[in-house]
């Protein structure tokens, strides 16, 4: 099986200054995402390849012992640049290397670092099982259900459920359907998705990855600060 192990971080963060490489329990953040994929060269010969506009970043990567010649476009280092050309700009490249063209394609966080091999070889086995799917990202079941506690403005300037169940209003949490938080921790791709116009991760073909234990991304300073708590204090219900 050919894969290739995609790590996008971006030199610039408005959130959190630098987020990329900050230290968290004693290790840079990337290091986290490349110590995983490791592991994952280890049980699948995968390639892991960076992607990124700071050099910074790919000093602190090299000395995790990733390194690249790529260098990511300024087109696709702002704000506004997409995550999938991201990875495509970054596949071609790693193609044009070998030569040839991968099979999956499995794009790690640098900013959700909480899962672990068996997550990702599972994940990769749902996939297997299912050919006509087009990927498959992680998720967590969701805090709050559009179907329950979760409102919108309607047009009259009113509010009401975001969603409304078919089979007519759900009184408990229990009854309502399942939802999931997108934990933005890994995705899983087959190499043809890249050669359609998507844009987005979610298809009419993807697959879903239920965590069985805590995963969250780093979005604010004060999640750094939880984190970093959790692995301090041991308290992560999970080996890392």
């Amino acid at each position: 099986m050919n894969i290739l192990i995609t790590i996008c971080a971006r030199g610039g963060s408005k959130g959190i200054p630098g987020k990329n490489i900050k230290d968290i329990n004693g290790k840079s953040l990337i290091g986290y995402s490349i110590d995983l994929t490791k592991k994952i060269q280890q049980k699948f010969n995968a390639k892991v390849a960076l992607s990124t506009d700071d050099e910074l970043i790919k000093n602190i990567a090299e000395s995790f012992g990733i390194f690249t010649n790529y260098v990511r476009p300024e087109s696709l280092a702002t704000d506004s640049a997409g995550k999938i050309d991201t990875i495509k700009d970054l596949l071609l490249y790693e193609e044009s290397l070998l030569n040839g063209k991968y099979e999956y394609v499995l794009d790690l966080d640098v900013t959700s670092p909480l899962r672990t091999l068996d997550d990702i070889e599972n994940a990769l086995n749902l996939m297997l099982a299912k050919p006509e799917a087009k990927n498959l990202f992680s998720v967590n079941p969701a805090a709050r259900n559009p179907y329950f506690n979760m409102v919108e403005e309607n047009s009259n300037g009113f509010y009401s459920l975001v969603k409304t169940n078919p089979d007519g209003s759900v009184m408990t949490r229990q009854s309502a359907p399942k939802v999931y938080d997108l934990n933005a921790s890994f995705y899983w791709y087959r190499r043809s998705f890249f050669d359609s116009d998507s844009k987005s991760a979610i298809t009419d073909k993807s697959l879903i990855y239920e965590m069985k234990h805590m995963c969250f991304d780093l979005d604010h300073p004060v999640d750094f600060l939880f984190m970093e708590y959790l692995m301090q204090n041991k308290m992560l219900d999970f080996e890392l």
